[in-house]
């Protein structure tokens, strides 16, 4: 009796990880979660998904890799704070749409696939998917996670930001 106890007991701790784990990779976000970078609805587009779990737990979802990036860079500019540390990156294999780890992927820049705010960087898990796609969609270049600068970002951003109306 006591044996099925341990077991009992091992299998609602490995349940309750799976669960915080789900969590915290981005999956499941509410239809009301709002990309900290564009305002947009990301439930809304849930192939370009994208995450930063900050080192508090807390999961922000971002609408593309490009707005994530662009967070990650400078999250004061989009009321996080600078000195907040980034435990995960979270991103979807434009293939199998499965979770990958951002920091290990591949990402293609400057193919004619478009995300939800225009040019994007496409996340692979493995570098031959990531040539296939670049061949494939006319893409300029792969970089590593450690290889995307603020220059990127910031060259596929122009044209995409909302401009503001005055009030009269």
């Amino acid at each position: 009796m006591k044996h099925h106890i341990y077991i009992v007991t091992a299998c609602i701790i490995f349940l309750f990880a799976s669960v915080h784990s789900a969590q915290t990779n981005g999956n499941t976000p509410d239809a009301g979660t709002r990309c900290p970078v564009c305002g947009m609805f990301v439930a809304k587009y849930p192939q370009w998904l994208a995450t930063l779990t900050i080192e508090t737990d807390n999961v922000l979802y971002f609408d593309g890799v490009k707005d994530m990036m662009a967070y990650f860079f400078a999250p004061e500019d989009f009321g996080g704070a600078a000195e907040t540390g980034i435990a995960e990156v979270g991103v979807r294999d434009y293939y199998s749409q499965k979770w990958i780890d951002g920091k290990t992927a591949h990402f293609v820049l400057g193919s004619d696939v478009l995300g939800p705010m225009g040019y994007e960087l496409i996340p692979f898990a493995t570098e031959a998917a990531a040539q296939n796609f670049l061949k494939d969609h006319q893409g300029r270049e792969i970089l590593a996670f450690s290889e995307i600068t603020p220059e990127h970002i910031d060259s596929m951003r122009k044209g995409h930001k909302m401009k503001m109306m005055k009030k009269k």
